[in-house]
């Protein structure tokens, strides 16, 4: 044999001994231990359904305008004399403050010509009277006279008829008869003119007191004063500028009210409206329906300004409802108006609501009680996750009522003491194990957020 034979017939001794080796192993091996199958228990956290107290609300997000808002028009004509140094936009100014004056000059000569034609129509009145009263005397003069004329004509006929006198003294004493006639006939017409006279006269003087109480008036047009407490808005006038009747020299913001036309969900606006007719709200919408609701039902506002740090709030009351809903973001508009807008600002750490500020606003009615309340992620699909008595899994349908924010009321479907799961499960199986753990701060904040609790700031 050569050697590499001899070199292959030496391998076949050790994988003989190696297969035999395993061949007892596995001829002595035991079986595997069979151990019986372990249920998975899932660690879940729970809250207790517990009936509480919530109070219904919708938020919206709105801009603040000033409740007041007053221009200075111009009134009447003329160059302008005066304007206020502090008159320019932002300046705050008080009630009375003259802020513009237009040049009174033509006005108070207006007056002094108004006095002297009243002036000159009541002497034109005594006048009128002098000569009535004379006129009246006159007559009687003529009156008198008249008589004479009356007795001298029948006289002279009485002659005529005897053949004493002749017929020419008879036709002049008859002519001096038609012409005294004639004088009282005339003083009676102007008699009966005189009261027409008078009257117009009277009329006209009273023409004359209102062309003087016109150009009064227009003397007071000429200064302008700030109506109430506000902030200059705007300002579009300067010293010798004319100006005209009808031109808007600037414009004031109030101070006293602010508003914000807070445009809410229609759907979650709607929601509100339904937790208070429920409670009895009568049919229509009207002015004194709306007082009733903020009465009867609490409806009030809360305006929040929310800064990176910090929210600043204030106490609002809804005063009006828009008459529309807007068509492409499906909002009502609700105007909230805010008492003292500027009384209760610190500077640095309180701003006043001024006008453009885009700020929170949270509707509230009166608290519901007896409501079960769970975090709207704990609803899925509108079934929520019950860990029974047996801390078993169990699915159950529910039917919720009014949903805001987090949280959602249950109607029907869960019962006070029932444990809630709030945790993620996936997947969830009816039935599997649960090991719970009470969540004790998201039960807290819960009855916290339902309830409101917090002091507008």
């Amino acid at each position: 044999m050569d050697a590499s034979l001899k070199r292959k017939l030496l391998i076949f001794p050790p994988v003989i001994l190696g297969a035999a080796v395993l061949g007892y192993q596995f001829a002595f091996k035991k079986p595997p231990e069979q151990k019986p199958p372990v249920e998975r228990v899932r660690h879940v956290r729970v809250i207790e359904a517990v009936e509480t107290e919530i109070v219904p609300k919708a938020v919206g997000y709105g801009s603040v305008k000033p409740g007041r808002v007053w221009d200075a028009v111009a009134q009447v004509s003329g160059r302008v004399a005066y304007v206020h140094p502090e008159f320019k936009k932002g300046a705050i100014l008080k009630a009375g403050t003259q802020i513009v004056r237009i040049s009174p000059i033509d006005y108070e000569i207006a007056i002094k010509q108004a006095h002297a034609n009243i002036r000159l129509g009541e002497a034109k009145l005594k006048e009128l009277t002098v000569s009535e009263e004379n006129a009246r005397n006159t007559l009687k003069i003529e009156q008198r006279s008249l008589e004479i004329k009356e007795q001298e004509l029948e006289r002279a006929r009485k002659l005529f008829d005897r053949g004493t006198t002749a017929q020419a003294t008879v036709d002049q004493e008859q002519s001096d008869l038609l012409a005294q006639t004639l004088k009282v006939q005339d003083l009676l017409n102007t008699l009966d003119v005189l009261p027409v006279q008078r009257a117009a006269q009277e009329e006209q003087i009273a023409v004359y007191r209102t062309q003087l109480d016109t150009a009064k008036l227009d003397l007071q047009r000429t200064s302008i004063n700030m109506p109430f407490d506000g902030r200059i808005a705007e300002t579009n006038v300067e010293i010798t500028q004319y100006v005209g009747v009808g031109s808007v020299l600037g414009s004031l913001d109030g101070m006293q009210t602010a508003e914000v036309d807070a445009q809410i969900p229609q759907s979650r606006f709607g929601k509100l409206i339904d937790t208070m007719a429920g409670k009895g709200i009568g049919e229509g919408v009207t002015r004194e329906t709306i007082s009733e609701f903020a009465t009867q039902f609490g409806l009030h506002a809360i305006v929040r300004l929310r800064f990176d740090d910090r929210d600043v709030e204030w106490q609002g009351r809804v005063v009006r409802i828009s008459d529309t809903v807007d068509p492409k973001t499906r909002t009502v508009g609700a105007i909230v108006a805010v008492d003292n807008a500027y009384a209760r600002a610190l500077p640095g750490r309180r701003p006043p609501l001024v006008k453009g500020m885009f700020v929170e606003v949270e509707l509230r009615t009166k608290p519901l009680s007896g409501k079960i309340v769970v975090p709207r992620s704990a609803l899925h699909a509108g079934q929520l996750y019950i860990a029974n008595r047996n801390d078993r899994l169990e699915v159950r349908p529910v039917k919720t009522s009014l949903v805001q924010g987090d949280l959602v009321i249950i109607s029907s479907g869960l019962k006070p003491g029932e444990k809630v799961v709030v945790s993620d499960l996936s997947p969830a199986i009816p039935g599997m194990a649960l090991k719970t753990t009470d969540d004790t701060g998201l039960a807290e904040r819960i009855a916290g957020d339902a309830a409101a609790k917090g002091a507008v700031r």
